[in-house]
């Protein structure tokens, strides 16, 4: 199964974004990514607290020539939860349909627009019918009923992560999807909660993120239930009841999903990620594959996957997910927890 990459702007960094990708070449088809000055599903590429980075668009345009000259597909994003008073109006309409044929022009347009917006959905099916256009994973589609409903939207959908977890689900949405000729997309390594409550508040607030940076808020708060709840140790098994898919484990998706999305455009190092699921091993800290990464709010602790019990895989992708009343994943976190502090310390290891 190839991978799909997150692009982002890597700053003073010695990797460019195109270096990375060529390394993997073999295994990534696609690389998505947003447009510069516009909302997306995460921060803006090119603006932060009214500093704009002039040289973006150049940057960003050189590199997506420099894919496509590597033979890959582009997908760009532009699938923020909220578009506010234009959301379903002819401007965005336009602003959609001007980017595209400015894509088309520059780099030789883009393979898949992935986008939250019905209206955005209905724009490119009517106006550029050979753009792929893929239902993103933040409209949490997970069924097969949930794809017919827009099936004369979208080409394909990126499966809703709550479900992605459970082969039974998973199957059946494959089986859907090859029945009607769409294709079906899994996010390997996010690490938000399973069923977050405060998904939907989370997401319009990226979608309006250049405002809310300039707004006085609420001091000595975070809007995140996951960064609250991971505050008190008996929380922590909730990371291992989320939604990823470890690297050792992508090989037995194979035949499930056409394709496999790597959360990379915030991630502190996404050749990490890549080499991580591209090898399909990882000898780490597993919380710094996901994005966001909570290795700050376990510290000193550390997750070694590599101390999950042998049968993790075969029972949490036959999971009911009735969490409350079963320890699996509590014992299992505790079997991979590893202190840092107290590891590296030879009296301690003595004793």
């Amino acid at each position: 199964m190839k991978l799909a990459v997150g692009y982002q702007l890597m700053g003073d960094r010695p990797d460019r974004f195109p270096d990375i990708v060529r390394d993997y070449r073999e295994d990534i088809a696609e690389v998505y990514f947003p447009w510069v000055h516009a909302p997306s599903g995460r921060a803006a590429l090119s603006e932060a607290r009214g500093l704009t980075d002039w040289t973006a668009q150049a940057a960003l345009e050189r590199d997506l020539a420099a894919f496509r000259d590597m033979g890959l597909k582009l997908d760009v994003l532009l699938n923020a939860n909220c578009y506010g008073g234009k959301a379903v109006s002819r401007y965005l309409e336009n602003q959609v349909g001007s980017l595209l044929t400015h894509l088309q022009d520059r780099v030789g347009g883009v393979d898949a627009v992935t986008t939250s917006s019905l209206a955005i959905a209905r724009t490119v099916k009517k106006h550029f019918p050979g753009v792929d256009v893929r239902a993103s994973v933040n409209l949490r589609i997970g069924t097969p009923e949930a794809m017919q409903y827009v099936a004369g939207l979208f080409d394909s959908y990126c499966l809703q992560r709550d479900v992605q977890r459970n082969l039974a689900t998973l199957r059946r949405a494959r089986a859907w999807t090859e029945a009607h000729g769409k294709r079906l997309c899994l996010l390997a390594n996010s690490g938000c909660l399973r069923h977050c409550p405060g998904q939907t508040f989370h997401d319009n607030l990226v979608a309006h993120e250049i405002e809310i940076d300039e707004t006085a808020n609420i001091p000595d708060w975070t809007p995140h239930v996951c960064w609250n709840l991971y505050r008190r140790r008996e929380n922590w098994p909730a990371v291992l009841q989320a939604t990823w898919i470890r690297p050792e484990d992508v090989d037995r998706y194979e035949g499930l999903a056409d394709i496999l999305k790597l959360a990379t455009r915030m991630h502190a190092n996404p050749r990490l990620v890549i080499h991580a699921y591209a090898s399909r091993r990882y000898h780490g800290n597993l919380l710094d594959l996901f994005e966001p990464g909570f290795g700050p709010a376990f510290a000193p602790f550390i997750v070694d996957s590599s101390r999950l019990p042998d049968d993790w895989f075969d029972r949490t992708s036959t999971c009911a997910g009735a969490c409350h009343p079963c320890g699996y994943c509590a014992a299992a976190l505790e079997r991979a927890l590893v202190d840092t502090e107290h590891e590296a310390d030879p009296a301690h290891a003595e004793a």
